[in-house]
This record gives structure tokens, C-alpha cells and sequence, in this order.
């Protein structure tokens, strides 16, 4: 998840301004939708949050394990999605989630400061203070993006840790948030008919569902086009 060029925020003017791009006088709101790991972020987080949250010794054990799957993911051999599944069962399963919760908890007000775009930050304060509904559609898990989010002041979407009984079974509750399914939550809880602008910001393939929704968007830091 590497950007190719610096960010041409097309919906943040000069000093973090967002600029109205349409209808000055228009009343309808404007949407805004974030991808969060290596577009708000510099770099993947999940191996930032498996270090803190995960038991040492199954960490070693895991870099073991996981060999020869993180060669064929890196390979083009195993798909992103799968490998994400694998390491997600072994890593959380059977932990307590009010322990994984803390760990996201830690993670969000320690950690991810520090992995923050300065650029994609002042885009979010920018939309924050015109008033736009700013949204992070993420891959990623509620455990540590919501208390980000919630200090943030802005909404989410993102996958989540299924668990009974308050242990984590090593699943996904429900379906994870990327590709095609971020554009599916996206329409289901907005009216995106509703909105004069829709931006949207992300850096891989399973970006690009959520990139078509929008009129403004960008890939990687450069204003994007494609439809596909």
C-alpha cells in the first residue's frame, strides 16, 4: 500500500479549506468517504495491532506458521481476503474480547497518531468543519478504528471480531468490509442520491467499489478516473 505521489486533495483547498466544487448556494450536503489503512494511514495497521494485541508466544509461533502463506499472499498466489481470514482465526481465537478491546483501545489513542497523513488529516478537519459527513470505510476492525473515529468525530464502517460469550471465535461477524461490500454498506445506510458531492480517497483494488460512488475521487494521492 504504497502512495506513487504526494496527495492531490482535490477536496481541500488551500490552508484545509474545503472547496465547493459545485452549487455554492446548493443546500444538499456533501459526502465524504476515507479507505483508512494506507490512505488516511502510511502503511497497512493490522500487523500494528497484531503485535500489541496478540500473546507473545503465539506471535513466534505465527511468524512460523504463516511462512510460506505470507510468501504466496506476497506472491499474488493467495488472495488478500483469505490470508486476512487465516490470520485473523489464528491470531484472535479463543482471546477475550474485553482484552482485544482494550488492546484497540491502546492502539487508537497510542499507535495511530502516529501512522496519520498529516495531508489526510487536515482533509478530514476540513470536511468535519464545513459540515460534511465524513466516513471511514475500512478493512479494518471496530475494535481500534471506532474509539479513533469517535475522537475524530466522524462515522464509520469496518469489519468486526465475531465472538460467544464474550470470546472471540477467530471469525468475522459477518462479511469483510472490502471491495464490493464497502460500496453495498456504503448505500445501505446513506441516500447517496441525497448529496451534491460524494468524494471518496483509496490505494488498492478494494478501494475501487468505493471510489465509483463518487464524482470526486482519488488513488493513491492522484485524482482517479477510471471506472474500474
Amino acid at each position: 500500500m504504497v502512495w506513487r505521489t504526494g496527495l492531490r486533495h482535490r477536496a481541500a483547498g488551500p490552508g484545509g479549506a474545503v472547496d465547493r466544487l459545485s452549487g455554492a448556494t446548493d443546500p444538499r450536503p456533501v459526502l465524504a468517504l476515507f479507505d483508512f489503512d494506507g490512505t488516511i494511514t502510511t502503511r497497512e495497521t493490522l500487523p500494528d495491532f497484531l503485535r500489541l494485541a496478540t500473546p507473545a508466544r503465539r506471535r513466534a509461533w505465527g511468524a512460523l506458521l504463516f511462512a510460506v502463506p505470507l510468501l504466496a499472499y506476497r506472491l499474488k498466489l493467495l488472495p488478500v481476503h483469505l490470508f486476512r481470514a487465516w490470520l485473523i482465526r489464528y491470531a484472535f481465537r479463543g482471546l477475550p474480547r474485553a482484552d482485544i478491546e482494550l488492546a484497540g483501545c491502546r492502539f487508537a489513542h497510542e499507535v495511530l497518531p502516529g501512522l496519520v497523513r498529516p495531508d489526510m488529516q487536515a482533509a478530514i478537519d476540513a470536511h468535519r468543519a464545513a459540515g460534511d459527513t465524513v466516513v471511514v470505510v475500512s478493512g479494518g476492525f471496530d475494535v481500534y478504528l471506532a474509539p479513533w473515529c469517535a475522537a475524530q468525530g466522524i462515522e464509520l464502517m469496518c469489519s468486526s471480531l465475531e465472538s460467544r460469550g464474550g470470546v472471540l471465535t477467530g471469525r468475522y461477524a459477518g462479511a469483510q468490509c472490502v471491495a464490493a461490500e464497502k460500496a453495498r454498506r456504503v448505500r445501505a445506510r446513506y441516500d447517496v442520491a441525497r448529496y451534491r458531492e460524494i468524494h471518496a480517497h483509496g490505494d488498492t483494488h478494494e478501494d475501487l467499489a468505493l471510489l465509483a460512488l463518487a464524482r470526486y475521487a482519488t488513488y493513491r494521492g492522484a485524482p482517479w478516473i477510471g471506472r474500474g
